[in-house]
């Protein structure tokens, strides 16, 4: 049987998996792997919750960071993008009808592949967007996941050419008057290495690169003025001291301090009401730390192994919360 997941010569598929699709709320498919450890016991399942326009391709590298250390590794392409089913005729929109819906996907995963498949006990690693769905789900997933690390989760926004407020407000009008399938920009253009906000590290950054050009069907254009405006409602509803108190899940926020895309001190603040939280900056990083060079990736697994239960890093809980 031919793999659905896809793989390059710098970027090869992690052995010891199963991988196939699992039924939406709606039922549309979205494409997920599950990866487990070389040991023969677990210490438990990390769920890996991806960024917009991202694809669990781009995170073999962490997957094999994450089994080598006894995990398990479970995840999936949110819905419109990656390997799952899309929501619009053009396949390049990044669209979604309610933000809520990630949610409900996030719930139909836990159910129907981790719970019944993975080894407990279950962890969440959520970046970006992912990170704003785990932030927003959150307090309803605390019999069900013992810890989350986030990662520049998307609380904010910069580098885009305009203001959060005015894109916010752009989409709102274009979903008033019907056109929220729509996007507000042609197309996204690539960026050169030495412009890019996301990561400082060349191979890294040149891997992905090819992975986008070898198999374009994963990824996306620019989001749709519906995605938009259900991002922003999303962010300010996180963003309120109530919803923050609400979350009693042990909460790691590793914010990259030179991050172009969500700003450093949106990040910050959301730490100041969130009691479950606490703050690693990675000083000198970019937006897609397990995406950066060796000194801040290793700094941000330091992190993550010392935080999460049952990895071997448990002799370096003092690295937590000293900003490295």
């Amino acid at each position: 049987m031919d793999s659905i997941l896809f793989s390059t010569p710098d970027n090869p598929i992690p052995e010891n998996r199963t991988e196939g699709y699992f039924e939406a709320f709606d039922g549309r498919k979205l494409r997920y792997a599950l990866f487990r450890c070389p040991q023969p016991v677990s210490k438990g399942t990390v769920v890996i919750l991806q960024g917009r326009n991202e694809f669990i391709e781009k995170y073999f590298e962490t997957i094999r960071d994450l089994t080598s250390r006894g995990l398990w590794v479970a995840t999936f392409d949110l819905r419109g993008q990656g390997g799952s089913a899309r929501l619009l005729k053009n396949a390049m929109h990044g669209h979604v009808g309610r933000f809520f819906h990630y949610e409900q996907d996030l719930t139909a995963f836990l159910e129907k592949v981790v719970l019944p498949d993975a080894r407990m006990p279950f962890f969440l690693l959520a970046h970006s967007t992912g990170a704003l769905i785990a932030l927003s789900a959150a307090p309803q997933l605390a019999n069900r996941i013992e810890r989350m690390v986030l990662s520049a989760p998307f609380v904010g926004l910069t580098g885009q050419g305009a203001s959060a407020g005015a894109i916010r407000f752009l989409a709102a009008a274009a979903c008033r008057v019907g056109l929220g399938s729509l996007t507000l920009v042609r197309n996204l253009k690539e960026k050169p290495f030495a412009e890019n906000p996301l990561t400082s590290d060349a191979a890294r950054y040149r891997r992905n690169m090819d992975l986008a050009a070898r198999f374009p069907q994963l990824c996306l254009g620019p989001p749709t003025a519906r995605w938009l405006l259900e991002a922003f409602n999303a962010i300010q509803r996180v963003s309120a001291p109530e919803h923050l108190f609400s979350i009693t899940i042990p909460t790691l926020l590793i914010a990259p301090t030179r991050d172009g895309v969500i700003p450093y001190a949106a990040q910050e603040a959301l730490s100041r009401y969130f009691r479950a939280a606490q703050l690693v900056p990675i000083a000198g990083a970019k937006h897609e730390i397990f995406q950066e060079k060796d000194v801040y990736r290793a700094a941000a697994l330091a992190a993550v192994h010392a935080f999460i239960p049952g990895s071997d890093a448990e002799a370096s809980t003092e690295l937590v919360g000293t900003g490295i």
